[in-house]
């Protein structure tokens, strides 16, 4: 019988060379410019991460935009708004293309500068510097006009908060041509100049009688106005009613510490709408939105509430596709996995940590896939049992409970291959900074691993979710290895869709975005 040994040194050599470094030093592969790109879109807020600052980020995005196509950029901004949910990098992308291919902005402008606190953020871009200059322009400022003149008044009103800049900045910067009184009066408003009172807004005229007697009804304005006034518990009551249902979802704590489930009828109200199916399915609030939700929920928070909130999270996740055959789901549980899932922000970091997103990956697939295998690793693979019927929170909470130890994306494959495991499918949820595992010379380990694993199942498939902008992976993409980035409830369907044949590439599935 043959020596094994040199026939499989010799197929190792047969494996792509790594051709990179990752942030840790180790060897790494790099992803191309589309995919980079993608990447970067998927997961990429211009937050400084646990091994990069935002200005390395920052410049990674223009890198990646400036060797790639502009028809793909334009397609990787709509996929990164409108797929992944992203703020900043679409906002920075749609700023890049106003210089890079300006006809091409036109058509992603309208497609992903869709609300206020984006505008805001597009028109800081372009007055920054980062794309090479610091004014709006004649087209871009043309769009932020456009984009004014054709918003409802509500809309005006919702962008009317924050900052850096505010909508009256941006009112002042292009100077919108009102289409009735009632805009010209608003705008005057806005930015203190003389107004027509009489053609001021309904809304606008009882906020202002409102602030100066407060035992006026509420005036139905965006509630961020009202906050900034001190509210009775009623009145906190009340706007639990009112308020949209992602920003309920952020002030549970703050109702709670006004004082406002103390009021009759209040936290009924609250686990209604919390549970509400069809707002859930028009809001499609992200499950680690949910997850962390739950977690930070304080004591006063009622515990019918925070049961609702478990809820929305089980409805939430009711779309993960189940995948058909033998599934295997490793969650990175190691140090570096710690970190703000969107970066740290001074005084505003995300509490939703890369592990609480493994965590939750792993257990929503579990759920819908009973027969799946959950392999947590850092170092090792981490003996964990998690129990099938079990709440998503649940098993998501004894996972990222795990956290700590260095980084091994091979050894769940080592393990596997150990076992001599029959797989259809490999999913590892990961920042993919693997160094436990540096090799010193040719392919990384987890390739080496992986080749070995499709020996015995030739016709298995790997999934490496990337939550980090790192632009590395240690499994380089190919007919078998599929590559994704991000944390919304598009990289479900991104996995079911590759395991079932339909897609062979991650890019593939950004360039059919029409622009």
């Amino acid at each position: 019988m043959a020596n094994k040994g040199p026939f499989a040194s010799a197929v190792a050599k047969l494996l792509p060379q790594a051709d990179t470094r990752n942030r840790e030093g180790a060897p790494a592969y790099a992803y191309g410019p589309e995919a980079k790109l993608a990447q970067l879109a998927a997961t990429g807020t211009l937050s400084d991460t646990f091994y990069g600052a935002a200005e390395m980020q920052l410049a990674d995005v223009l890198d990646a935009a400036k060797a790639a196509d502009p028809y793909f950029v334009a397609q990787a901004t709509i996929y990164s708004r409108k797929s992944a949910a992203m703020k900043d990098v679409p906002a920075l992308l749609a700023a890049y293309l106003t210089i890079a291919e300006p006809d091409l902005a036109v058509s992603v402008f309208g497609r992903v500068i869709d609300n206020g606190r984006m505008l805001r953020t597009f028109v800081q871009i372009m007055r920054s510097g980062q794309i090479g200059r610091t004014s709006l322009g004649t087209r871009p400022k043309r769009l932020v006009q456009q984009w004014l003149e054709q918003a409802s008044l509500a809309q005006l009103m919702s962008a009317a908060t924050g900052n850096d800049p505010s909508l009256a900045d941006v009112v002042r910067m292009v100077h919108p041509k009102p289409a009735d009184a009632a805009r010209k009066a608003f705008y005057g408003w806005l930015i203190g100049r003389p107004y027509d009172v009489a053609a001021l807004p309904a809304e606008i005229v009882a906020f202002e009688a409102w602030k100066a007697d407060g035992t006026l009804p509420l005036p139905p304005v965006p509630f961020e106005w009202l906050t900034q006034c001190p509210l009775t518990a009623a009145q906190w009551g009340e706007l639990a009613g009112r308020i949209g249902w992602q920003a309920l979802r952020m002030n549970l704590n703050t109702l709670a510490r006004k004082g406002a489930y103390d009021v009759d009828g209040v936290t009924d109200l609250v686990v209604a709408r919390l549970t509400d199916r069809d707002a859930l399915r028009a809001v499609r609030p992200l499950p680690y939105q949910l997850m962390v939700a739950l977690g930070q929920a304080s004591d006063g928070v009622p515990l019918k509430v925070q049961a609702a909130l478990e809820a929305a999270l089980e409805l939430s996740l009711r779309g993960v596709p189940k995948v058909p055959g033998r599934i295997v789901v490793c969650p990175d549980v190691s140090g570096s996995m710690g970190s703000p899932a969107t970066g740290y922000r001074k005084g505003a970091s995300s509490k939703v940590r890369c592990i609480d997103v493994a965590a939750l990956v792993a257990a929503a697939m579990l759920r819908s896939n009973r027969d799946a295998r959950v392999l947590p690793f850092e170092q090792t693979v981490v003996r964990l049992k998690l129990e099938r019927n079990a709440r998503v929170a649940v098993n998501a909470a004894k996972l990222a409970a795990v956290g700590g130890g260095g980084t091994n994306v091979s050894a769940p494959l080592a393990m596997l291959n150990a076992e001599r495991a029959a797989v259809d499918l490999v999913v590892i949820v990961s920042d993919n900074q693997s160094w436990v595992d540096a090799t010193r010379r040719g392919s990384t380990a987890t390739m080496e691993e992986w080749n070995r694993l499709k020996r015995r199942n030739p016709d298995a498939r790997l999934v490496c979710i990337d939550i980090q902008p790192y632009g590395t992976t240690q499994a380089q993409g190919r007919a078998d290895i599929l590559n994704v980035g991000g944390f919304s409830d598009a990289v479900f369907d991104t996995i079911a869709r590759f395991a079932s044949g339909e897609t062979r590439d991650w890019v593939e599935i950004i360039k059919q975005q029409e622009v």
